[in-house]
């Protein structure tokens, strides 16, 4: 089985790389791509680990980006993270993430939940790359909120009070700074939550022209017709079709390792592009 999309506490799972990868070897996964938002930060960990287990750890991350508005998550598979252009978009993406906290906790406190230190350093942990997720984890630890779906539905989504913007790639920049940097560019959960809304056939069609490689049709946030309609769509539009959990150890409910998998010829061509673009 193949996981091509898992999050460590490098971002915002909440499981170490290496102890990632040994579940995913418990898991009977033959191969899993760590994943994590804007940063390549968790891969050497990973590599390690996955000598040792026996499970192939493809390198990777999912790209913050936007398309009419609307946050579009971009998945690269096989970048190079020495790569000047993506490596400065990096950048700019965590400076960001990291100067929207001050504002979000603000909004927080004016609402009656301050954030104390303690939670909020307990919450983010080493990661680089800060980000909603690590607040509500800390609105959990102070008792303002059970889970992180009512820490956003309630307060972190996009019309809630706390909710503070932020900067995103434009989506064609992204592709670009992906296959750019030797990658292979899939969009993540194409139609779940904003997304759906901007991600109709006609701009797949248009993103595919662009050098789209691919789509994740199989994703827990996907009820079955919409996969099915996304497979077709992506066979109709010479698009990889991949399947994944969205891993983030107890940071998502009932998204475990192999819950959704890619099919090993998928897979396999995924990986001939990596090659050959950082080969060229």
């Amino acid at each position: 089985m193949i996981d091509l999309h898992t999050h460590s506490e490098y971002s915002d799972g909440t499981d170490q790389p290496g102890e990632l990868v040994a579940k995913a070897a418990a898991a009977g996964l033959s191969a899993v791509a760590l994943t994590d938002h804007d940063t390549f930060d968790g891969l050497g960990e990973a590599y390690a680990a996955g000598a040792a287990a026996g499970v192939q750890v493809v390198g990777g991350l999912e790209l913050s980006a936007e398309y009419l508005g609307a946050s579009v998550h971009l998945l690269g598979y096989g970048p190079n993270p020495g790569d000047p252009a993506l490596g400065a978009e990096l950048a700019k993406l965590r400076a960001s993430r990291t100067r929207r906290i001050p504002a979000t906790l603000e909004r927080l406190a004016a609402l009656g939940m301050p954030i104390s230190a303690a939670a909020w350093s307990q919450s983010v942990g080493d990661s680089p790359s800060p980000g909603r997720p690590h607040v509500a984890d800390a609105m959990i630890l102070e008792g303002y909120v059970a889970t992180r779906d009512e820490a956003f539905h309630d307060y972190l989504d996009t019309a809630a009070d706390a909710y503070v913007p932020r900067y995103y790639t434009p989506l064609l920049t992204a592709i670009d700074l992906i296959r750019g940097a030797g990658g292979v560019a899939v969009i993540a959960h194409p139609w779940s939550r904003d997304s759906l809304a901007v991600l109709s056939p006609e701009v797949l069609a248009d993103l595919a022209a662009h050098g789209l490689d691919g789509i994740e049709a199989d994703h827990h946030d996907h009820p079955p017709e919409f996969r099915a309609r996304l497979r077709a769509l992506a066979a109709d539009l010479g698009l990889l079709a991949t399947g994944s959990s969205d891993y983030h150890g107890l940071g998502k409910q009932n998204h475990e390792l192999g819950s959704c998998v890619t099919e090993p010829e998928v897979f396999a061509e995924i990986m001939n592009r990596v090659e050959s673009r950082n080969y060229e």
